[in-house]
């Protein structure tokens, strides 16, 4: 049997290429959040419709599922279809999430943000990208295969990814084995840039720490206080510029940075120059590839104190602040929080007090380099692309990946994507490059017809 080719899967591709932006379009319409004020029946209805599209695909079994959350409630819908393998032949597991982000400020969106809008080579709207793109991804390279897939396939589409998953790991110890398979293939991630394949091989992993810093028994007037107590929001702002050095390297004690990355990524290889205002310089020291993938950092994502239209004259007594702190490959964590901890409680000025509040955490991670399915990826990404696929990190985490190679420590995991520099995933006007788009289709209808006679 001869292997299929980058030519006639594109011919495939071509003859329904228009029902599957419809499709896509179908899903970016369902504003399917799983954050707690927003309606679940949303993400009920993705659910549902990711598992109507699956029907067609040749699965024995579509269902949609749940586990407990950790607090016992109710998790959000997975969708989970079977299809089993032929003899001899791998099984793979094939994952996206139909949940999204929350669509923020929209009059910062140039298009209605659940409403598929295509300009040029981009389709705009919340998930066009994360992940409903990924979605699209696995079914339609299914259905480019047709009758000729060679491997058996377990299609798993998650509801909560973006809350951060709290009952993926009941969800897969619940369903142990209708999910195990001995590839797994997480369409979640980033190529390097558009044209550019990639498959990412590791990912920082993340941590974040509530806490709050007190001054005072309570509150009082600036006017008769002010230049002998300190305010509790003077200790908070300097206990935080504590954190980074004067080039904005971070400066806890016992945070470790992983080896330096390659150089074939070139001098910024996630377009960081594109974010910056002009003027601004860029922080950290290092390659920018190693600052984004294999170093920490720390980013202050929120502080409890009057905004500026309700403020007034007076000291605060205290002070909230949580940080996001990402984790490179091979830092554990547990020791990573209580390292912060340990700055925090050191550094804090005046004598002020520092409570510490909610945590969360979740492990980094690194690909078996010498695991042969990465370099069968590699080829697939590269023929399918028509460009040499590249192996990178990725500054940002995906939390369940550890669980997966807990609860599956035998199965290959493969972090693709079709997110790019210009994605704004988690921003205003996401949008999903519809060229790399086709191109990932291609490539995981390619890799798993090699997977099937490797």
């Amino acid at each position: 049997m001869t292997h299929l080719n980058r030519a006639e899967l594109t011919s495939r591709l071509d003859a329904i290429y228009d029902d599957v932006l419809a499709r896509l379009s179908e899903l970016v319409a369902i504003p399917s959040l799983a954050w707690p004020t927003a309606d679940p029946a949303h993400v009920d209805a993705t659910a549902a419709a990711v598992a109507r599209m699956a029907e067609p695909l040749g699965f024995d079994t579509v269902e949609t599922l749940r586990a407990e959350n950790p607090d016992g409630t109710p998790g959000f819908p997975a969708v989970v279809a079977s299809r089993p393998a032929p003899e001899g032949r791998p099984t793979v597991v094939l994952y996206a999430h139909h949940d999204v982000q929350p669509a923020g400020d929209l009059s910062q969106w140039d298009t209605p943000p659940f409403e598929a809008t295509i300009r040029g080579d981009r389709m705009y709207g919340r998930g066009a990208a994360d992940d409903k793109a990924g979605i699209l991804v696995h079914l339609t390279a299914l259905q480019l295969l047709g009758d000729e897939l060679g491997v058996g396939v377990v299609l798993f589409i998650e509801g909560e990814e973006e809350i951060g998953s709290p009952s993926f790991r009941s969800f897969l110890e619940t369903y142990r084995d209708k999910l195990a398979g001995s590839a797994i293939i997480v369409a979640d991630s980033s190529n390097l840039a558009c044209g550019k394949p990639a498959l990412t091989t590791s990912l920082r992993g993340m941590a974040g720490l509530e806490f709050t810093v007190r001054t005072l028994s309570h509150s009082v007037h600036s006017g008769m206080y002010g230049g002998a107590v300190p305010d509790a929001t003077l200790a908070m702002t300097r206990l935080l510029a504590t954190l980074h050095d004067e080039d904005g390297a971070v400066a806890v004690a016992g945070l470790r940075s992983a080896p330096e990355a390659a150089a074939e990524y070139g001098d910024d290889p996630m377009g960081t120059d594109t974010v910056a205002l002009a003027g601004t310089e860029l922080i950290g020291r290092g390659s920018i590839a190693s600052r984004l993938w294999h170093q920490p950092s720390i980013t202050v994502i929120g502080i409890d104190t009057p905004n500026v239209d309700d403020s007034s004259n007076t000291l605060l007594a205290s002070v909230r602040a949580k940080i996001s702190i990402r984790l490179a490959p091979g830092e554990n964590p547990a020791d990573a929080l209580a390292a912060v901890k340990r700055h925090l409680q050191e550094y804090v000025p005046f004598g002020a007090e520092v409570e510490f509040g909610a945590e969360e955490s979740g492990a980094p991670w690194r690909a078996d380099s010498s695991d042969p399915v990465i370099a069968t990826a590699m080829e697939a990404l590269s023929e399918g692309f028509g460009a040499e696929a590249v192996q990178m990190g990725l500054g940002g985490s995906i939390p369940f990946i550890a669980d997966l190679v807990e609860v599956f420590p035998q199965a290959s995991i493969l972090v693709t994507g079709i997110e790019d520099p210009d994605t704004r995933a988690h921003s205003p006007n996401e949008s999903l490059y519809l060229p790399d788009f086709r191109s990932a289709i291609i490539s995981e209808a390619l890799l798993l017809d090699r997977l099937a006679r490797d």
